[in-house]
């Protein structure tokens, strides 16, 4: 059997890759390798597991197959219903829950869909028990009978308990602030702008009427037109835009410039350090992120601990080393002091406190961190295990680079999941950084061609 997981659990096209079957399957492994391991509270006398999806429409058949799966396992549900992955990172800590399942393809179109499970205390599985759950797909077991099946329950104030913890995270009242907040028709159509209310701010919502099809529709943080457009015609001082399960967020600020997630990161860093919450004095992020970000943290003495692509590597270097922020061009943003993984209304919240608390535009803050023009070029059909390896692409980088020294940076990436080799230039401007980019990408077709 081929492997399921990627690095953001399993995600495809729902009843096409992703069926009722499999879903269903994967539940029974995950309870399997829980009770194998002997990974639960020992005082229970079945497992607990808790359930939570974004509204997309395959979201309600895969829920009752997952729940279906852990409760024929074995395992007690609570079902959350629709809420955002961040919530559900919460609650599978704060119910002291054995096991975690979110029902998401996060800023994916409609007809995808993912799961993704969670471990005590809302991390997500090492690569090791994935492997596992890999493993027990398939394999005979002896199934609980009569009572020692699971019992599901819905779980009466998931919102309102993951609302009220978002609040409790502010110090800094909100009002006087007011906030255009898009939730991509997605999971935090209900719990977003609650929160942003309770803490204070006048908030005009959007994107906060999910009918199963409209998730990441032309609206998000993929879509920020219509956040752009909100903003100005309401006269906010800042908007911000979520994707489907919230885990990530971006923003606008009063005159409709976007403000990315290295912009944030930059905003909620120097807060940290000020306020002596960053830890070592040192934010994470890829190596994405763009070279305006690194020189100002490093202008405002705050160290940058960079890892490959992906929020689970933050996360990761996050816990090995203790930092307590991390993140994402994207938006996604981890505060390892309030939230296991990246949550858009967290950010939200505490980029908006940082506004409340210096009464700065959150144009002026994001001026902090200075964006290098950059430019992402994919070449295709090469051979991108040789990318590392050919003497003439290298030198050919090396010559690029000293030409521009500290003014640009040069990233050569070999895709995770297809035949191609990203080129990532940035430089002065937008001219110099696509003419970099295409003299590089000519030399990877050139030098790793597959024909």
């Amino acid at each position: 059997m081929g492997r399921h997981f990627g690095t953001d659990g399993v995600r495809g096209l729902a009843n096409g890759h992703l069926t009722a079957e499999l879903a269903l399957d994967l539940s029974v492994a995950a309870a399997r390798v829980i009770v194998d391991r002997g990974e639960f509270e020992p005082s229970r006398e079945r497992p607990l597991a808790v359930v939570g999806r974004d509204p997309r429409i395959s979201g309600q058949f895969l829920e009752h197959a997952v729940v279906a799966g852990l409760a024929s396992a074995g395992c007690d549900v609570l079902r959350l219903r629709v809420l955002p992955t961040p919530g559900v990172a919460y609650l599978t800590q704060a119910l002291g829950a054995d096991l975690g399942v979110v029902i998401s393809a996060s800023h994916n179109p409609m007809p995808d869909n993912g799961i993704k499970f969670l471990s005590r205390g809302g991390l997500k599985l090492d690569d090791a028990v994935e492997q596992d759950i890999e493993e027990h797909l398939g394999r005979e077991w002896e199934r609980p009978l009569g009572g020692d099946v699971g019992r599901v329950t819905p779980y009466a104030t998931p919102v309102e308990e993951y609302v009220a913890h978002l609040v409790g995270t502010v110090n800094e009242p909100l009002a006087g602030l007011k906030v255009v907040l898009d939730c991509a028709h997605g999971a935090a159509y209900e719990a977003g702008p609650l929160a942003l209310r309770a803490a204070g701010a006048q908030v005009i919502a959007i994107g906060i009427e999910p009918d199963g099809l409209n998730i990441n529709d032309g609206c998000g943080s993929t879509h920020l037109a219509p956040l752009q457009a909100a903003v100005l015609e309401h006269g906010a001082d800042a908007g911000f835009a979520l994707d489907g399960d919230a885990d990530r967020c971006l923003a606008v600020d009063a005159e409709g410039n976007v403000v990315d997630g290295d912009q944030i990161l930059g905003i909620l860093a120097i807060s940290m350090a000020l306020s002596g919450q960053l830890v070592k004095n040192t934010v994470v992020s890829t190596v994405m992120s763009n070279l305006g970000f690194t020189r100002a943290m490093k202008a405002a003495g705050i160290g940058v601990r960079q890892t490959k692509v992906g929020d689970r590597y933050v996360l990761e270097a996050m816990r090995s080393s203790g930092y307590t922020l991390g993140g994402e061009q994207s938006g996604h943003v981890i505060m390892s002091d309030y939230a296991t993984t990246g949550d858009g209304i967290l950010t939200a919240l505490h980029v908006l406190e940082r506004m409340a608390a210096t009464g700065e535009t959150l144009g002026s803050l994001a001026s902090v961190v200075t964006r290098f023009p950059q430019v992402l070029v994919n070449v295709p059909g090469v051979d991108k295990s040789r990318a590392d390896e050919d003497a003439v692409l290298a030198a050919a980088v090396a010559e690029e680079e000293a030409a521009l020294g500290e003014t640009g940076r040069i990233l050569l990436r070999p895709s995770g999941t297809e035949a191609l080799v990203r080129v990532m230039v940035e430089a002065p401007t937008q001219v110099e950084a696509q003419a970099v980019a295409a003299r590089l990408a000519e030399v990877v077709r050139t030098r790793l061609s597959l024909g």
